[in-house]
């Protein structure tokens, strides 16, 4: 008996052990799993001039953070504006040719890259992207040409938890949140990873349930990344939000245009 309460415990110590080493090693690693800073694709100055887009350099935190403004193709009255969060493994350079169909409608468009991504200074975490994402709207307000009232945040995957850390600082007309998770912890506890390890939490449950403006939800059905249960339990905590199962995964969506035009037009917001 004294044997086998030895053996047990000894099993238990290696166990306890085991479960720090893992803890420890998500504690360190976790920033390269959660911001890999996808290398940059051969697309550059030519491909965003033949567009009609310009390079904006953004100041936050003493960091240069770049920015790609991509205007709408309708002259008049200041435009609404998308301003646009990409997943992780993405950089502003994927998404520059994505925008016609809203640029045709007469919105522009401002593509923020996150910090240590692509030609852009710094390191990512949650408060340099959202020190980042704040200074781009500050930006956007202040232009001629842009109506900031309305401004839309559009975030996919990683870029849901960005531009929703930027409506807890700036009155954005409305949420666009594509393939996007209910927290990092969440997403955490599935590898055993309990959430105080969690060092950019990216809280969006707690943030839709107070957001109280116009919210679009986008999800692939077979997402197997980011399940569609998060899209889901987002909805619940705003039940005025729309949502949208798409018959897809986390990367082989096409572009939501459908639903994204018909729920900017509804909200006055084209």
């Amino acid at each position: 008996m004294n044997a086998l309460r030895g053996a047990l415990v000894s099993a238990l110590v290696l166990l306890g052990v085991a479960l720090l080493v893992w803890w420890a090693l998500a504690f360190l690693a976790q920033r390269a799993i959660l911001f890999p800073r996808s290398a940059i694709l051969a697309v550059g100055a030519a491909d965003l001039a033949r567009l009609g887009g310009e390079r904006i350099w953004l100041e936050a935190g003493g960091r240069r953070t770049e920015a790609w403004l991509l205007p709408g193709r309708r002259s008049g009255a200041p435009a609404p504006l998308l301003l646009y969060a990409h997943g992780n493994g993405e950089l502003i350079d994927h998404w520059a040719e994505a925008f016609e169909p809203a640029r045709t409608q007469g919105a522009t468009a401002l593509l923020v890259e996150y910090p240590g991504y692509g030609r852009s200074a710094g390191a990512p975490s949650e408060a340099s992207i959202r020190e980042t994402l704040v200074a781009a709207f500050d930006w956007a307000a202040a232009q001629d040409g842009i109506d900031a009232r309305r401004i839309v945040g559009w975030g996919r995957s990683l870029g849901g938890g960005a531009v929703c850390a930027l409506a807890r600082e700036r009155p954005l007309a409305a949420l666009v949140l594509e393939s996007t998770f209910t927290s990092v912890r969440s997403l955490a506890l599935r590898f055993g990873v309990p959430g105080f390890l969690v060092r950019d939490p990216f809280d969006n449950l707690t943030l839709v349930r107070g957001f109280g403006r116009p919210l679009l939800l986008l999800h692939g059905e077979r997402d197997e990344i980011v399940a569609a249960s998060h899209s889901r339990a987002l909805h619940a905590a705003a039940p005025a939000s729309e949502l949208h199962l798409l018959p897809c995964g986390h990367n082989d969506c096409p572009r939501p245009w459908g639903p994204v035009l018909g729920f900017l037009e509804l909200h006055g917001l084209l």
